[in-house]
Formats: C-alpha cells, structure tokens, sequence
C-alpha cells in the first residue's frame, strides 16, 4: 500500500510553544501530496468526474417557408369551425300518450310507453293535443285542441335499460336480486294538422 502511494517528505510543522501546552497543540501537522495517474490498486476504485468538452453551438437561418408552416397551422386551429345550425321548427305540439306529455316536432323521434296492438311501419295518428305552437301563434287547448292531430309512424318496439330492484330483511337470511325493462315503443313524428281552425291565444298587451 506503501508502495502504490507517491508521497513527498513528510514535513512536520508545530505550533510555537505555549506556557502551558495542551495535548493538542503537541501533536505535528502532516501534509500528504498525491501524484496523478494512481497505479491500480487491488480493492480500490477510484472515479475522477471527467471533462467534457465546452458545447459549440452553431446558428444558421431557416428559411421561410419552414417558418411559415407552423404559424399556417396555428392561425387554422384559431380561426372557430363552422358549425351549421338548424333552423328552428316551424310548428311543434304538446300531445298526451298513456298518461304522459310529451312535446313533438315533425320529423324527430320520442321513446313512449308500450302502444298494444301497435307493429313496426304502423300509421297512428295521436288525437289528445293540449298545445301547438307556431312561429306566429299560439294554440291552447281546453283541454284539448279540438281537429287536432299528430301523425306519426312506429318504428320499433323495445325495452328500456334495466333496472335493478333488490330486497333486504334483516335477521331473517332475505336476500332478493330482481332486474326489470319496461317495455317502450318509438314512434317518429311526420306531421301535425288540425290545428288551423281552432282560435289562436294571444298574450295580453
């Protein structure tokens, strides 16, 4: 170990003596100076960080084309999409189906109770209208709007999503898991008539 190791002589150097002297101030300093590269040495590492060469960075001009691509792109993302709105409908109607309002524009669909006796590309024409509404006027019925009619078309019979009903009683080992789909019809609405010879309501000036 003696050997691997290059030192210069060892210089030993005292502080100036004092009255009285603590074990401190007797003992020598020593100086120890390595020389670089160390020979290996069997169970040591030893790691130096090393030096990377400093970075050149080098600038050069883009030329424009490059430039004007991203901006290109922004300025689309920015600009709003062009969204096409539907113009409002010209007439829609309030009408009743088993107990139940539901409002209705020509063209749309609605989900109803089960209709017995009603199959698919059936016509059915639905005559409990309590309000139908234009652009101008106003139809209130007393309770109904008298001539009044929805027609429309069944386009499916079909189940609504399942609930779960579970029961429970406590201390007595009653556990009930029951899954129930209401059965419902959709119908499409194709057009509302009827209407025109009942008096219009107006609203108070």
């Amino acid at each position: 170990m003696a050997s691997a190791l290059s030192t210069s002589p060892t210089t030993f150097t005292s502080s100036p003596r004092l009255a009285n002297p603590s074990p401190l101030h007797s003992l020598p300093s020593i100086h120890l100076r390595l020389s670089l590269p160390l020979p290996p040495i069997r169970g040591l590492s030893l790691s130096l960080p090393s030096r990377r060469p400093p970075q050149k960075w080098h600038l050069s001009a883009v030329p424009e084309s490059l430039e004007a691509e991203p901006e290109a792109a922004v300025e689309e993302e920015m600009k709003p999409s062009k969204i096409s709105i539907p113009k409002g409908e010209e007439v829609f109607a309030v009408v009743m189906v088993g107990g139940r309002q539901y409002i209705v524009f020509p063209g749309r669909f609605i989900y109803t109770q089960r209709l017995k006796g009603a199959n698919e590309s059936d016509k059915i024409i639905l005559n409990k209208v309590l309000l139908v509404g234009t652009k101008k006027e106003t139809y209130i019925g007393k309770p109904v709007v008298e001539n009044a009619a929805v027609h429309a078309v069944v386009e499916e019979q079909g189940l609504n999503k399942k609930v779960i009903v579970y029961k429970y009683k406590k201390k007595k080992n009653y556990r009930r898991n029951i899954g129930h789909r209401q059965p419902n019809t959709r119908i499409r609405i194709t057009g509302i008539t009827g209407y025109q010879d009942y008096p219009a309501s107006t609203l108070p000036a």
